[in-house]
């Protein structure tokens, strides 16, 4: 069986597919397609995966001097991928979200209306909403896997869940993992994750936190800043207030440690961030990207409030003391233990086995339109 992941530009978009990369393991030859120069030029080889890339550029919604540049970007890609899956001939193409997925989609549907190509081709929705790309894909695939129930959750629509990788799904001991993290185990761990590229709001909101509040001598923090902010970061926090625990790093390939040892996580509420805290039952405080394509990330971050595993804070009204009285509230044992049980019941389903099921059934029915 061969299987084509297409998608990228954040992690959002790459690790679900890194997760069932992982799950497939010796059953199916694996290759993916992505943008030459986005997060998946690194991540995807890091994986021990082969990249292909091809020329795409973000949709527009409405006229532009920069549309026609976007329409030859993507034409480009389109014929770049017509040869990639010529020659590579996948059984199942998934395609995980990012704007790179239009143009191997667009080619895949082409190349089987000519006759030319049979795979299957599938769309992961991680989001509450799906963006503009997303949408225009929808018609064109057989089957969309969606995170959270929709309504008109029939026919191509299943309800799937995200896959998390592996390595966040291991069984961690809290002890050793703080100890490799250099924190203390017997303190409550606040876990914030300014992501692998940074977020920017995020960052600056915990330095000012851990520099100009006294936290309780229990607590400690784990800042993840992204290593674009890292230099920034350590600038900021180079006079943490007295007492206060904070180990700071730029990025973690592995973030099983920290969510071992965490009690509570600031965060963005990207759809792979929220399916890792789902999946290892990690309360949280989100903090949705206000510019993300339709605001999913509001929705996203919705859901996890209305079932009582987050709480949320809006981007503009982040700072140190909104942030400071939101992570008070959240970290009372009481609220921290009902938040944890709602987090593991948005976990749900087995993603990975779900999403595995329907590639196998998609392989052993090729279709020809």
């Amino acid at each position: 069986m061969k299987i084509l992941f297409a998608g990228g530009g954040t992690g959002g978009h790459l690790y679900p597919a890194i997760a069932l990369a992982e799950a497939l393991d010796t059953r199916a030859e694996i290759r993916f397609a992505g943008s030459a120069d986005r997060l998946e030029r690194t991540i995807v080889p890091g994986a021990g995966y082969a990249l292909d890339t091809v020329c795409a550029r973000p949709l527009k919604r409405s006229l532009s001097p920069e549309l026609f540049a976007t329409v030859w970007a993507n034409a480009i890609g389109i014929v770049q991928a017509m040869r990639l899956l010529a020659r590579f001939s996948p059984d199942v193409i998934v395609a995980t979200g990012g704007y790179v997925c239009f143009p191997v989609v667009a080619a895949a549907k082409l190349l089987r209306l000519a006759g030319k190509l049979h795979a299957r081709i599938s769309l992961l929705e991680p989001n509450a909403v799906p963006g503009l790309t997303n949408r225009l894909l929808e018609p064109l695939v057989d089957e969309v896997w969606v995170a959270f129930p929709r309504r008109e959750q029939r026919g191509k629509y299943l309800h799937t869940g995200v896959p998390v990788r592996r390595s966040i799904l291991r069984s961690v001991n809290r002890v050793e993992a703080a100890r490799r993290l250099g924190l203390d185990p017997s303190r409550r761990t606040v876990l914030a994750i300014g992501g692998s590229q940074g977020a920017r709001s995020v960052n600056e909101a915990v330095a000012a936190l851990v520099t100009r509040r006294q936290l309780p001598p229990d607590w400690q923090v784990l800042h993840v800043s992204g290593r674009r902010d890292y230099a920034y970061m350590q600038a900021e926090e180079r006079d943490v207030f007295e007492g206060n625990a904070v180990v700071l790093v730029p990025y973690l390939e592995d973030m099983g440690d920290a969510y071992a040892v965490c009690d509570a996580a600031v965060a963005r509420a990207g759809a792979s961030t929220l399916a890792e805290l789902a999946a290892v039952g990690v309360p949280s405080v989100l903090v949705p990207y206000p510019f993300a394509s339709e605001d999913h990330q509001t929705a996203n971050a919705r859901e996890f409030e209305s079932r009582g595993a987050a709480a949320v804070l809006a981007d503009r009204d982040l700072n140190a003391d909104s942030l400071w009285w939101t992570l008070r509230s959240v970290m009372e044992p009481a609220r921290l233990a009902q938040m944890r049980d709602a987090a593991r019941s948005l976990a749900g389903r087995d993603a990975i086995a779900a999403i595995l099921a329907r590639i196998d059934a998609l392989s052993g029915r090729k279709s020809a339109a």
